[in-house]
């Protein structure tokens, strides 16, 4: 069984206890982080089953969608983490498949979720604007809640700072005194966790306006990689855990954040100069789509 770590919030005068390990079950240890990404899915497939009629979208296709979500998220988050860390993988290729012990990353996940969407949309012959548009609004709120699994385990934190919510650990310090000999070990440190759990939660409420006003496909998607991209890049510029560009002081999320936002906002720029319009499901589409038909053809 895990230790407790105790966690202190010292400018909140708050001590909390905080164990990785939610419960087990047998020999079997279930992780928070674990139990909240798990959670974080079935909040949004009863959210986005409960709005689907009211914006016309297949409740059948949610599930199908869901499907398809939860593989490429886990590979793609893997697979991008590996990649940025070869050179420590490539000696024990079985640590590759390791995930009880970290290394996931939002991005390939992200990436690998829009290309998997794609292909499916492809193959039944369904338009993917309109399941993109549909389905990014719950990433941001995925995102917020799995961000806390991070806290639990004690991870993904900042830089040192002197802000009253400034969070400190053993965990912590010893990371500090390992990985970052410039920082005073024993200092807070900024809750970078907290930091885009919070700009996630409100990412999701901004898209659900977007979602139910906006008349340009694809321009709900644009306006996640705009907003999440903003608030990750200068997140990510405190965190002392970052994936870096080769042997370069590039952050690779910093970049692809800035990739992100930079594409975003011209294609919206160039939709809205366009007048382009959304087209909805064709009738037909959206019957097979309800009805599972268009998976049997």
């Amino acid at each position: 069984m895990i230790d407790f770590v105790e966690v202190k919030f010292p400018g909140l005068g708050i001590d909390l206890n905080v164990n990785p390990v939610a419960f087990k079950l047998g020999s079997i240890e279930v992780y928070w982080y674990g139990l909240l990404i798990a959670m974080a899915l079935i909040l949004s497939v009863i959210l986005a089953v409960r709005q689907a009629k009211s914006l016309n979208f297949p409740e059948g296709l949610v599930y199908d969608t869901i499907l398809m979500i939860i593989p490429c998220a886990i590979i793609g988050a893997r697979a991008y983490f590996v990649a940025c860390n070869w050179d420590y993988y490539k000696l024990d290729w079985k640590t590759i498949f390791d995930i009880r012990n970290g290394g996931l990353a939002i991005y390939g996940g992200v990436i690998l979720v829009f290309i998997g969407g794609l292909v499916m949309c492809y193959t039944r012959k369904i338009p993917f604007r309109e399941l993109a548009d549909y389905c990014v609004v719950y990433l941001p709120l995925g995102q917020a809640i799995g961000r806390w699994g991070n806290f639990f385990n004690q991870e993904c934190f900042g830089t040192t700072t002197d802000l009253p919510w400034g969070m400190t650990s053993s965990t912590v310090e010893m990371y500090l005194s390992s990985n970052c000999p410039t920082l005073v070990a024993t200092s807070p440190v900024h809750p970078t966790f907290l930091y885009e759990s919070l700009a996630d939660l409100a990412i999701f409420f901004i898209l659900l306006y977007v979602r139910k006003h906006s008349k340009i496909p694809f321009e709900t998607s644009c306006a996640y990689f705009a907003l999440y991209g903003t608030a990750r890049f200068f997140i990510e510029g405190v965190r002392t855990d970052s994936l870096y560009l080769g042997h370069t002081s590039i952050r690779i999320s910093q970049l692809l954040s800035l990739i992100f936002v930079i594409l975003a906002l011209l294609y919206i720029a160039f939709a809205r100069t366009k007048r382009f319009e959304k087209r909805g499901f064709p009738e037909k589409l959206y019957v097979e789509a309800s009805s599972g038909e268009g998976k049997k053809k």
